[in-house]
């Protein structure tokens, strides 16, 4: 059985990291395939937090909506990391991140779901009655995380958008770019008074020098008094 998950430990935090590379299918035909039944299987094997790598073009929608589920219904805080590419069916699973992290060279792809349909019009009209269907099922987890109007993210679909981590970010289908130096957590005006209260603690600890005396020396004055005298 292909193997989707590793244990990470640290001092702090115990986290499971599981891997969703290839194609999402509803059953695995090549022995590659990432099934709901398989990630099923690890996502449930342990407890706690989980991060999810991804690295896949998509596949049965289906399958996917499944898999989305699971991490959405999961106890344990789930955090996607986007290394390759998250396109098609992939982006949806990739909705289910509490945070959504993008190396910066991985893509994110978003567009209207496809098919294969055999038979008369009517049989075309009931596809094609299907598909919108399921385009909407799939605006409401881009809709849920994003926070785009359903317009914008039909309209998005329907180009077939590619997005890097930037663009990602910037439209609210991921939150930060992996790898990249943490983001300070206070604003310029405590950032000045940190510095300052750095160099204040810094000063305090240099040696003090004693201050130069400023009076008249004992000698000098013995001195004068023997002149006054008569």
């Amino acid at each position: 059985m292909k193997k989707f998950w590793n244990w990470v430990r640290n001092e702090t935090t115990e986290e499971r990291t599981l891997y969703l590379n290839g194609v999402i299918s509803d059953e695995t035909w090549w022995g590659d395939e990432v099934t709901p039944k398989l990630f099923k299987d690890e996502l449930l094997a342990g407890s706690g937090n989980v991060a999810i790598w991804i690295n896949s073009p998509g596949g049965d929608v289906f399958a996917a909506a499944q898999i989305y589920n699971m991490l959405m219904d999961y106890t344990g805080k789930v955090t996607v990391k986007i290394d390759g590419m998250a396109a098609s069916a992939a982006s949806v699973i990739a909705m289910a991140g509490g945070d959504v992290y993008m190396s910066p060279v991985s893509m994110l792809m978003i567009h209207n779901p496809s098919t294969i349909a055999i038979g008369d019009s009517e049989e075309m009209l009931r596809a094609k009655a299907l598909l919108d269907e399921i385009k909407e099922s799939i605006i409401n987890a881009y809709e849920l995380k994003s926070g785009l109007s359903r317009a914008k993210l039909s309209h998005l679909m329907d180009a077939e958008t590619w997005m890097n981590a930037n663009k990602a970010i910037e439209l609210g289908f991921a939150d930060k770019v992996l790898f990249e130096e943490g983001e300070p957590t206070e604003s310029a005006d405590s950032f000045v008074f940190s510095r300052a209260a750095v160099t204040n603690s810094l000063i305090s600890r240099l040696p003090k020098r004693e201050k130069p005396k400023t009076g008249t020396p004992i000698e000098s004055l013995e001195k004068r008094l023997n002149l006054l005298k008569v």
